[in-house]
């Protein structure tokens, strides 16, 4: 049996966000190429990072509207469709986990310049 899945709260969804914006102010900095990959492998992980979890839930969020949202105006499936679309292009970034290794791997054998 599984545990029932409970909603995040508002509050919950806005640190996840703090938290990208205090990465993006971070980045800004021009932190070392060492300091980085670290921040960069598990937000960029091809299975739970970002590019995927976010497609899944535009796409979740889609059908969700879809399934509960009576009757269908074109307003309606307007979203439907843009959330879908977007889930789509998101799920494409999904190969930046290989560039994240492609680069681990170039700096690990190159010195750091700063």
């Amino acid at each position: 049996m599984t545990a029932p899945v409970t909603a995040p709260t508002p509050n919950q969804i806005e640190q996840a966000t703090d938290t990208l914006a205090q990465l993006v102010d971070y980045l800004r900095t021009e932190p070392p190429t060492a300091d980085v990959l670290p921040l960069l492998a598990p937000l960029l992980d091809e299975d739970d990072g970002v590019p995927m979890l976010l497609s899944d839930t535009l796409r979740a969020a889609a059908r969700a509207i879809a399934t509960n949202t009576q009757p269908h105006s074109s307003a309606v499936n307007s979203v439907v469709t843009t959330l879908r679309e977007a889930a789509t292009e998101i799920m494409q970034w999904h190969t930046l986990h290989w560039e994240v290794r492609d680069l681990r791997r170039a700096t690990a054998s190159t010195p750091e310049t700063s």
